[in-house]
């Protein structure tokens, strides 16, 4: 079925949520498995049918934010999510709490149980209000962001799209571009400021009232990251401090000498080339038939994954006013089929959603006979191994999108994925500053953001932009707003993926069937499991991340271009 074929009808609270707290009671007074797994897979079935209607409303809002349906319906699942959440968390209850719990074991993963343990730690009824409150908070901070209607060379832009002039081959453009992105974010620095103040104080809350010492403790929890802590991360943010910072340098001092320039300026980072970025050659159109075309060749399974998503128009993929910034993949489980959501805005970001949020829509469309939500998808920074990877598996297929200029951007491509690194795991020490000191004032916050910027990425140099100077730049970082403590994954998953290219490179022909073991285990299994499962060292142990960057350190110096 087509998406916009797809009917969302807000279910009646009363009624399905009686139905599904009589379903919990069933399993409370289960006396044998059998029972206890009838009822459990009934109201399996009702919670999919009300995410699926909390995911179509929540799409639907995301592709015209002005909607006014859409709109509404976005705020009553602000409100309205927290009450069934109190109904997972009633039934996850009764799943640990069950004496047969073994014998569960043999349908209901074990992955079930371990997030259901996380469930129990970070919510309770008494947070319901803090929860509607963060909701809120989060759909006002897209909202600020969507609405950005920015002046430039006569025309009025929006995030998107004047972030595509940033990369413009004339220097004074792209600094004109750069400072009237940056503009916005000064114009509404009060805003954001207040916003993300609020979901501190909310977020500091909720975590005090449950017990933790701080809201680091509980995101921990929240993020269901069940078999590492905040130790193990402040031990490899040091790892890509000591060996990846100085091979980041050592790639911009490289993009400054072919860009001829003295010094890279904060308006030159993301520019590669002199003659400019490559950029893909076509429209929205040609682009998607390339993929069709790259994803036939390089299995039968991503073949026939393409076209479920072309002939279903399983994607919105264009830039356009009042949508939402940005991207993701989400799945729609009673349709049984992944979602694309994009901002195409011409750079070869475009070309990265087309293999980025397609390998997340693949694990999806392969792990559709898992049915059980919360298990059918990996946790987040497993998840990302899955598009990340799909990104290099790519590369093949680049001259497609860019012809004479693959080379040029696989080169970038690679190198993008060693610098982003340490900027990964600055957002992160950033938000575990900001947590464990709750009580700062927003200059406070920002200092300690530049402060760690020149830690971590020492080349970006702001000489010249006051707003970036005061520590805003991670306002345009949604996942630090709407996704606390999201960030620190795609790190992790982006050395899972360089250790698959590596095999790739290597030409170790085991490693796309690891890769479809890995998307096909879905979140049957934890991170460190997955990382085992599909024989790819875990970024934790020591002397990982000093291994890879030295093999990609080879690999970057053998590109022509």
């Amino acid at each position: 079925m087509k998406f916009n074929e797809m009917k969302y009808e807000r279910p009646d609270y009363q009624e399905t949520a009686g139905k599904m707290n009589a379903l919990v009671d069933d399993l409370e007074k289960a006396t044998n498995s059998d029972a206890f797994l009838k009822a459990f897979f009934a109201l399996n079935d009702l919670r999919i049918h009300v995410q699926t209607m909390n995911i179509l409303a929540s799409v639907r809002h995301s592709i015209n934010t002005t909607d006014p349906f859409y709109d509404a319906e976005n705020d009553y699942w602000d409100e309205t999510s927290p009450a069934y959440e109190n109904i997972d968390t009633r039934m996850m209850k009764a799943c640990l709490d069950a004496p047969f719990q073994e014998e569960l074991k043999k349908e209901i993963p074990e992955t079930f149980f371990q997030l259901a343990q996380c469930k129990q730690k970070v919510f309770d009824e008494s947070i319901i209000p803090d929860i509607v409150e963060e909701n809120k908070l989060a759909s006002a901070y897209g909202k600020l962001k969507a609405s950005a209607k920015i002046p430039f060379e006569g025309k009025i832009m929006n995030l998107a799209e004047i972030a595509a002039i940033t990369e413009d081959v004339d220097r004074n453009r792209r600094k004109a571009a750069s400072d009237a992105k940056m503009a916005f974010y000064a114009q509404h620095e009060d805003e954001f400021d207040k916003i993300y103040d609020a979901m501190v104080k909310v977020r500091t809350r909720m975590a005090k009232k449950l017990g933790f010492h701080d809201y680091v403790e509980m995101a921990y929890y929240r993020m269901n990251r069940l078999d590492y802590d905040r130790h193990m991360v402040a031990d490899y943010r040091k790892q890509i401090l000591t060996y990846v910072t100085p091979l980041a340098t050592k790639i911009y001092e490289k993009q400054r000498e072919r860009l001829g320039l003295d010094e890279l300026k904060y308006y030159d980072l993301d520019i590669a080339y002199a003659d400019g970025n490559p950029r893909p050659k076509g429209d929205k159109d040609q682009l998607v038939e390339y993929a069709v075309e790259m994803y036939h060749q390089m299995s039968k399974e991503t073949g026939a994954f393409i076209d479920v998503m072309k002939d279903n128009e399983l994607w919105d993929l264009e830039s356009r006013e009042n949508k939402e910034m940005g991207g993701f993949e989400t799945e729609i489980p009673e349709y049984e089929v992944p979602f694309i959501f994009s901002n195409f805005n011409g750079t070869s970001g475009d070309v990265d959603v087309l293999t980025h949020e397609a390998g997340h829509a693949f694990q999806t469309y392969l792990a559709t006979d898992i049915r059980i939500p919360d298990v059918c998808c990996p946790t987040m920074e497993s998840a990302e191994i899955d598009s990340m990877s799909m990104e290099f598996f790519a590369y093949p297929w680049m001259h497609l999108f860019f012809q004479e200029n693959a080379e040029k951007y696989k080169y970038n491509h690679l190198a993008h994925s060693i610098t982003f690194l340490p900027y990964g795991v600055l957002v992160d020490h950033f938000q575990e500053e900001v947590y464990t000191h709750p009580d700062w004032t927003s200059q406070e916050r920002k200092a300690c953001w530049r402060r760690l910027e020149k830690m971590y990425t020492p080349f970006k140099k702001y000489a010249g932009c006051d707003v970036l100077e005061r520590g805003c730049w991670w306002y345009q970082q949604g996942h630090i707003f709407q996704s606390p403590f999201y960030y620190i994954d795609y790190t992790l998953a982006q050395v899972c993926a360089q250790e698959f290219l590596i095999r790739k490179e290597k030409n170790d022909l085991t490693y796309w069937q690891d890769y479809l073991k890995l998307l096909r285990l879905g979140g049957t299994r934890s991170f460190t499991q997955l990382c085992k499962a599909a024989n790819i060292q875990v970024p934790f142990e020591e002397g990982t991340i000093k291994n890879i960057m030295s093999k990609l350190s080879e690999k970057l110096d053998s590109f022509s271009i």
